[in-house]
């Protein structure tokens, strides 16, 4: 069960006892070292599967948890979505606890919303509409009731779509709509279930009993309402592990904060903390600008971030482009994909991402006109798509009636079966030309096919009532197969996927960071929002602006600030004066060697490192150090100096880790220098020439005082 983990994940793996955080980087395995987990637990006998409780954010990553728990034979294990377990306790309580029927669950609270704007005597347009829906949603996952929304509101800086006093009265209304016509909604189910716990220690202690053992996955979106609701779950035992990184936070506007992460240590001092960094998704040229990005961030989350390592070969360097309008930046992102797939590249291992849903027209149709296939994330679901629907019960239909119902079929397997009833629905070995409504359910065909496919690959003996079965739980599961077509999603839609080439587009200002990021934390959240975009990529990462919006139009934009320091020529870099010290070609070498080197080891002992702290030092904290003491108090003073200058604080400049490393290291040039972590090819542009006349034990800006020839 252990075999295969790398020693991060192996500890977390074998840490089944108490309050365990789990710290991971994107792309570090965070959710096979936490299955591995689960099932070590189980085959250990130290959990029973009926104890364990798994809970998430999406009904696509239950899905996949239970898929791996089950391969790894833990197949008893409870994997859930926070409102998903709550719905199931309060269906099941529900005529213990308050009695009758449960109230019906509405699923889209839109229209409930609009009737009581009407009652209201507000008018709402369909954004409006939309944006209020949105802070109701808000106000329940914080508790936060209708009287209390304005002052909430000003304090956590929201931008509301009308007046605070409206939005309170159209809540106020919305509730009594709800209580009015006996239904609930999806935060109800949580605030209804935290409740019961509440008011009915019976029941609390009957699911106490039930689940000795939590996981909790995507541990810095949780919300006020939900912790109040694990907290319950926990009824003050501290058998939890929680996963997370507080540098994926990109949903505070939903309630989600990254505070439970952060301060998990301090709630639970005896806690179990590991840290994944090890970086198996990416090259190291994506996991450097992916570095590099938070590298400028600040915050508490910043100060928490995880310096990734990449464990890969190295791949092609980012590519940054400039365009002089919308449309031609879609025509030549649909071009360099087109490219992609003539060299190999799967259309479904390819991903445009944008920053709003408005973007993604115009990449539609250059795609379209390209000729490249593609598909909408967050469009229908698969399963509820006509065509699948209408595939799953011809199937079902073919399961039942058996190889009998067809004497050519007698001694097919499964692929057959599934191509040849397809067949009498439109499937095709070759897709139909063009686009639109024939070709996109030629699509969801195809991949009902290729799941046929992956299934008989994997379990060459089962049937074809087999595979009817697992395309029952995928429904239950939402774990759709993969339509091969290039994906087009926003960045909050991207979280939790990876393509192996990404495209990050209209990355401008106004749009990265959007307008309406208006204080220091939404900006924050913002760069964090490009960080998951740029580490969605495994390979080829793109980069792109343009300048206008439309032909013809003043090319007034600017490309994000998030890109200054890290796209070349970029006013940061300090570009200008690299050939005043005579480095740049160092530096650039210097800085490739860095980028393709493995995971950093201890110069002193030699162990891997992993603590962000222990690589910027490059030995382990307890190893031995060669301080040179007056070389470390001249670079601090040196330091602070700089920071009264720059009107910045002194880490801005280097850090202390940073500074021990140059203390310790002693670098006699450019490339010595430059291969310490925290000292990039900015700083080293910036400083690099002061740091190593400190180094030598001259005053930054002295000039080298020639020897006086002999006499």
């Amino acid at each position: 069960m252990l075999d295969g983990l790398d020693p991060e994940q192996r500890e977390v793996a074998t840490a089944l006892h108490g309050p365990v955080c789990v710290l991971a980087g994107a792309g570090t395995g965070k959710t096979r070292a936490i299955t591995h987990r689960i099932a070590y637990g189980v085959r250990a006998g130290i959990l029973q599967p009926g104890s364990v409780l798994a809970v998430t954010f999406t009904a696509r990553a239950a899905g996949e948890m239970r898929g791996r728990l089950r391969q790894l034979g833990a197949g008893g294990v409870q994997a859930r979505t926070f409102h998903s377990a709550a719905l199931r306790q309060l269906q099941y309580f529900w005529p213990r606890a308050i009695g009758g029927d449960m109230p019906r669950l509405v699923e889209r609270k839109v229209q409930l919303v609009a009737e009581a704007g009407a009652r209201c005597r507000i008018r709402l347009d369909r954004n409006e509409l939309r944006d209020v829906t949105g802070e109701i949603e808000w106000c329940k996952v914080t508790q936060t009731v209708p009287e209390d929304y304005p002052a909430a509101a000003a304090k956590s800086g929201r931008e509301v779509p009308r007046d605070p006093a409206e939005i309170a009265k159209i809540y106020t209304a919305y509730e009594q709509l709800k209580r009015d016509r006996g239904v609930i909604d999806f935060e109800d189910v949580l605030l209804l279930t935290v409740g019961v716990l509440q008011e009915r220690p019976d029941v609390a202690e009957t699911i106490r009993s039930q689940y000795q053992h939590f996981v909790v996955d995507e541990y810095q979106d949780v919300s006020p309402l939900q912790q109040r609701l694990l907290d319950l779950w926990l009824g003050g035992r501290d058998n939890i592990c929680v996963v997370g990184d507080a540098s994926q936070t990109i949903y505070s506007f939903t309630g989600a904060t990254p505070d439970y992460l952060l301060g998990f240590r301090s709630r639970h001092p005896e806690a179990t903390v590991v840290k994944l960094v090890r970086d198996y998704r990416s090259t190291p040229q994506v996991v450097q600008l992916a570095n590099g990005l938070l590298s400028q961030a600040r915050g508490q989350a910043a100060q928490h971030r995880l310096e990734l390592i990449s464990q890969r070969e190295p791949g092609p360097e980012p590519a940054y482009t400039e365009y002089v309008d919308e449309p031609t930046e879609a025509e030549g992102t649909a071009r360099r994909i087109k490219e992609l797939i003539a060299g190999g590249v799967r259309p479904s291992e390819i991903a445009v991402l944008y920053r709003i849903n408005a973007q993604s027209e115009v990449y539609e149709q250059a795609l379209a006109d390209a000729g490249v296939p593609y598909q909408l994330r967050g469009a229908e679901r698969f399963f509820e798509r006509p065509e699948v629907r209408e595939a799953g019960l011809l199937l079902r239909g073919a399961a039942r009636a058996g190889a009998g119902s067809d004497p050519g079929l007698a001694d097919a397997e499964v692929p057959e079966h599934v191509r040849a009833v397809l067949g009498s629905r439109g499937w095709a070995p070759e897709p139909p030309a063009g686009s639109g409504a024939v070709r996109d359910r030629w699509e969801s065909l195809a991949a009902l096919v290729r799941l046929a496919d992956d299934f008989a690959l994997a379990r060459p003996e089962a049937t074809l009532s087999d595979l009817v079965a697992e395309l029952d739980e995928r429904a239950n599961a939402q774990h759709a197969p993969t339509v091969e077509g290039v994906t087009l999603a926003s960045l909050h839609a991207a979280k939790g996927l990876e393509w192996d080439a990404v495209f990050l587009v209209g990355l401008t200002e106004g749009m990265m960071p959007i307008t309406y990021a208006k204080t220091d934390e939404q900006v924050e959240e913002e760069r964090r929002l490009l960080y998951v975009g740029v580490t969605r990529a495994r390979f080829h990462l793109s980069l792109s602006w343009a300048l206008s919006r439309s032909p013809g139009g003043r090319a007034t934009r600017k490309p994000s600030r998030f890109l200054d320091g890290l796209r070349p020529g970029s006013a940061t870099r300090g570009t200008g004066n690299r050939s005043a010290g005579g480095t740049g070609g160092i530096e650039r070498g210097a800085a490739a060697a860095k980028r393709k080197r493995g995971p950093i080891r201890c110069r002193v002992c030699g162990r891997t490192l992993s603590e962000a702290g222990e690589i910027k030092l490059m030995r382990c904290e307890d190893c031995p150090s060669d301080l040179d003491e007056g070389l470390y108090e001249r670079l601090r003073d040196w330091r602070m100096e700089q920071a009264r200058e720059l009107g910045q604080p002194a880490y801005c400049v280097f850090t202390d880790k940073t500074l021990l490393a140059i203390a310790e290291v002693r670098p006699s040039g450019p490339a010595e220098l430059s291969s310490i972590a925290g000292v990039g090819a900015r700083k080293l542009d910036k400083f690099g020439a002061e740091v190593l006349a400190l180094c030598t034990g001259a005053e930054p800006g002295d000039e080298p005082v020639a020897e006086e020839p002999e006499k």
